[in-house]
């Protein structure tokens, strides 16, 4: 009888073990799969490096912005040769952000460039914040966001504050020289 009782604990064990692991692809994944490849770039930046004037933001987006702490960007420029091969970066990217487990935040164009915000949590606190945006003429750049206690409802006033907020774009030139 105890031979039994093994083999079924055993077996229930590999069951969960096998069944808990996602083999799906995800993002933290898909940024290490594609930081070497030329298309791309990919910067880890501390928030601290990130000067932002942040004088004019309410208490909320003071304690939004507080509570990250580093930012992961992954981009993919866009060019006369590769449309083909942006198309189906985006598709990937897309397809990873459609699991169940990267929640809505907010979805907004901006100077004709789509931008999709998620988040993996639950509803009183984010784990990661994702930015997404693309454009056919320049590509695409999505945004980790990880910190402690970043509040969903906070984050989407602070995503917000961010599109007309005065960025020190010195820290982040390289980013920007990538795309032009």
């Amino acid at each position: 009888m105890k031979p039994i009782f093994n083999y079924i604990t055993l077996t229930v064990l590999i069951i969960t073990i096998f069944t808990s692991c996602n083999s799906g692809p995800t993002l933290q994944r898909y940024f290490v799969d594609s930081q070497e490849s030329a298309n791309f770039i990919s910067q880890d930046v501390p928030l601290s490096m990130v000067k932002i004037d942040d004088s004019q933001f309410t208490e909320d987006q003071k304690e939004a912005y507080n509570s990250v702490k580093r930012l992961n960007f992954l981009g993919y420029r866009a060019n006369e040769s590769n449309v083909e091969e942006l198309d189906a970066e985006v598709a990937i990217v897309k397809e990873i952000l459609s699991d169940s487990k990267y929640q809505d935040l907010m979805e907004f164009s901006d100077k004709g460039n789509k931008i999709v915000v998620k988040y993996i949590g639950d509803d009183d606190e984010a784990d990661e914040v994702i930015i997404f945006g693309s454009a056919k003429e320049l590509g695409f750049g999505v945004v980790r966001m990880l910190g402690d206690d970043m509040s969903p409802d906070k984050m989407v006033t602070l995503v917000s504050a961010l599109k007309d907020a005065n960025v020190d774009e010195s820290n982040v030139q390289d980013i920007m020289n990538f795309f032009k």
